[in-house]
């Protein structure tokens, strides 16, 4: 793949301009301030991980309206008399938490980094330990091959509209007003709350995967509160589309993704080898899949309890995230040619499920409007299918979105490039989930903003986990320094 080199030199506003251009941080614009403690009713790795709770309003177009709480932690910054400020570690999702992640992933960070940055997680809206919100979903909706609905094995939707209305009726009748105000806007707005909480006038931020477009948001929302923000893993800004852009961006990232894997699969003395050559792994697959779509297996303690073909397609795409999963999907493949299964998944509790569920759910929803004809899905997925065969029409397929009850309550957010030039973007070039095309739409977005790190490997989440040594250093350059490269890079 080419790599992306642009020439324009771009310059960082200086952060005493920056500060100096600051509105003054009055009493009304404050919240209380955080009563750091023990975190309760839950395991942390690092004892040092703090927690406090945060008031939010529900709607923030009524501030003094009914108020939610957010879950915030923290470790703070090891060396006090060095510290720069707080670094917010936003996870990805929609639904995922950085709550354990100050003593999670946040301890892979450079000890320069540790040392002068508070390390920030939370809980976004909607998601325990914060307000929780829950759409009472029947146990199979919980699967993620109905949550991502994969069409029939005909490429028919029907049945995909019907479950559809069945789950955002769900949603309609358990998730309460909450389930309305969770959105991307939302949790960006929340996110500045909580800067003021912390006495922070900017707030430096490492998102990753969908958390790499609550950071553009939030700093196209509030530009002059952002310090040093990395995008790891970018999501399309689309406006037009939003979160239909990333599902649909799936089948562009199996394409990319699948050789790695294929080569990997076909190397000899790999334990794990599934053919003699590359080129016969797809194919293979395919059969695979075809055979399963007319012969499922079943999978007692699964769910679904059978292993079809699109649970192995979902599989697949589950796998192509990390090449540590690349055994994962090899062995599901040698258990579908000979019939048989490995054992069930251990799945996460059943309430769990329906958190992570209806906060995904809801701002996938709630982000952007729908379409909501069939006839527009069957013509999106015949398509799909026709091109990329190894996700048979999934990524265009209608989800319970089709069917969602509540109308958008702001238009997306546009991501431009006005604002301080204080971002980088950092991404492989095969990521399953987030490919490199949309990191183009978002580099291209926000303009001299931002400066891009592409990186020569293969994975989902770049830095510090499946990206390189080159990227890993830029990064973690800018992390303690500030210090960007002047225009775009390639790691090879």
């Amino acid at each position: 793949m080419t790599p992306i080199m642009r020439n324009t030199v771009l310059t960082a506003v200086p952060a005493a301009l920056l500060v100096a251009l600051l509105p003054p941080l009055t009493a009304q614009a404050v919240p209380a301030p955080l009563a750091w403690g023990p975190c309760a009713g839950t395991t942390v790795a690092d004892p040092r991980q703090e927690c406090a709770t945060l008031q939010v309003p529900m709607d923030h177009a009524d501030p003094d309206g009914p108020q939610i709480s957010l879950a915030v932690s923290r470790i703070p910054a090891e060396k006090p008399d060095s510290r720069r400020g707080a670094l917010l570690l936003i996870a990805g999702g929609p639904g995922g938490s950085s709550l354990n992640d100050p003593s999670g992933k946040g301890q892979k960070l450079p000890q320069d980094v540790r040392d002068t940055h508070d390390l920030i997680g939370f809980a976004p809206r909607g998601l325990a330990p914060s307000t929780p919100v829950d759409c009472g979903l029947e146990y199979g909706d919980l699967a993620t091959s109905r949550l991502r609905p994969w069409p029939a094995p005909d490429g028919s939707v029907d049945g995909n509209m019907a479950t559809a209305r069945r789950m955002a009726d769900a949603c309609a009748r358990h998730g309460g007003e909450l389930i309305e105000h969770i959105s991307t806007a939302d949790e960006a707005r929340d996110i500045d709350r909580l800067r003021a909480a912390l006495g922070e006038r900017r707030i430096s931020a490492w998102g990753v995967s969908y958390g790499t477009y609550v950071g553009a948001v939030y700093a196209q929302l509030f530009p002059h509160r952002t310090d040093r923000i990395v995008l790891d893993s970018v999501d399309n800004p689309d406006p037009a589309r939003v979160n239909r852009a990333w599902l649909a961006a799936h089948e562009q990232g199996v394409e990319d993704t699948f050789p790695h894997f294929a080569a990997w699969a076909s190397q000899p003395g790999n334990p794990d080898r599934l053919a003699r050559r590359a080129s016969d792994v797809r194919p293979l697959f395919l059969r695979l899949a075809a055979r399963l779509d007319r012969e499922p297996v079943p999978w007692p303690g699964a769910n679904p309890e059978e292993l079809n073909g699109n649970v192995l397609r979902q599989t697949m795409l589950d796998s192509l995230a990390s090449p540590g999963r690349y055994p994962a999907l090899a062995g599901l493949m040698r258990a579908a040619a000979q019939g048989t299964v490995p054992p069930a998944p251990q799945a996460p509790p059943e309430e769990l499920l329906q958190n992570v569920a209806a906060v995904g759910a809801a701002t996938l929803c709630n982000d952007v409007a729908w379409p909501t004809s069939q006839a527009r899905y069957e013509k999106d997925v015949a398509e799909s299918r026709a091109k990329y065969p190894l996700t048979a029409g999934m990524p265009r397929n209608a989800m319970l979105c089709a069917a969602w009850p509540f109308p958008p309550r702001e238009a997306p957010v546009r991501i431009t490039d006005r604002g301080p030039s204080d971002i980088l973007l950092v991404q492989n070039e095969r990521d399953v989930n987030t490919p490199l095309a949309g990191a183009i739409r978002m580099r291209e977005a926000l303009g001299r903003r931002a400066v891009m790190v592409t990186v020569d490997a293969t994975g989902h989440d770049a830095y510090l986990a499946n990206g390189n040594e080159c990227g890993d250093r830029v990064v973690s350059h800018y992390l303690a320094t500030g210090e960007r490269p002047a225009r775009d890079v390639y790691c090879r």
